[in-house]
């Protein structure tokens, strides 16, 4: 007999399973839209029978489909300019550092999605610093599936509704594609990203730092307090004496921050 619904029972192994491997916590109120993006990624495989999927993702030994599991319950949503208030002291901040004689300077953008919070940190910084010689930002996703479609670096129209003119016509390179309008970021903007895939849930990471600016935004959201814990302890490691981490406004952080200092709502200084 198909188990063509997501009962109680298997819902629990796969909220069990994504919170083991990705840190997501799933309440029973998200097993509606478990089931759904499971079901999606199920059609694919040919199987209707959500024990079976778990059955096929436990049997995985080289973790392929438990990546297409974790790409099918990551939640994109993104925008350029999101959250402009960051940019705006991001700017600032380079402007200062640079005053002060920076000329290397590191970003990070954690839980980059299709690719626009690290596309509008390098514009800001191309428009901002004298030299990017030196200018490096690093953006990682735990799915792979939308680490290559931030790769691309193509956008539909209403993608780059945030965008102002100048920066489109300076950044972007517009063209027609299978018959519809695409703008695709320049070489220039792409060439200082380096794109990567990492399980923020799974601390120490492999990158040295130190690191101007930390950007981590909606995506602690989906992590329980402990989760949420260690990955703030490691960007705290990662960051320079100085150095931003700005979070989603959403996000409410209080109570696991004690080493940062609180600078304006949605942003911390390591001091």
């Amino acid at each position: 007999m198909n188990n063509v619904q997501l009962d109680n029972e298997t819902f629990t192994q796969f909220a069990d399973l994504i919170y083991e491997k990705a840190g997501i916590y799933l309440s029973s109120q998200k097993q509606a839209l478990v089931s759904s993006r499971l079901g999606k990624r199920m059609r694919k495989l040919g199987l209707n029978d959500y024990r079976a999927y778990y059955k096929h993702i436990r049997d995985d030994e080289t973790d392929t489909e438990l990546v297409h599991l974790l790409d099918a319950i990551s939640t994109n949503v993104t925008q350029f300019y999101r959250e402009p208030r960051h940019f705006d002291l991001f700017r600032d901040l380079l402007n200062r550092w640079e005053k002060e004689g920076q000329r290397r300077f590191r970003f990070w953008s954690a839980g980059c999605s299709s690719g626009e919070e690290p596309y509008t940190i390098a514009i800001t910084a191309r428009k901002t610093l004298q030299s990017v010689q030196d200018t490096k930002i690093l953006a990682t996703d735990i799915s792979s599936t939308i680490l290559e479609q931030a790769r691309r670096g193509e956008y539909e129209p209403k993608r780059i509704e945030q965008v102002p003119d100048s920066v489109l016509r300076a950044f972007f390179r517009k063209y027609t594609k299978g018959g519809n309008t695409v703008y695709q970021i320049t070489e220039d903007i792409s060439s200082m990203i380096t794109f990567a895939r990492l399980n923020l849930a799974t601390p120490p990471f492999p990158m040295q730092g130190p690191l101007d600016v930390v950007f981590c935004r909606n995506v602690m959201i989906y992590f329980d307090n402990e989760v949420r814990r260690r990955l703030l302890n490691e960007i705290y490691r990662l960051l320079k004496p100085g150095g931003y981490l700005m979070v989603g406004h959403s996000e409410s952080l209080s109570g696991i921050l004690s080493e940062f200092k609180v600078v304006e709502p949605a942003v911390y200084r390591k001091d």
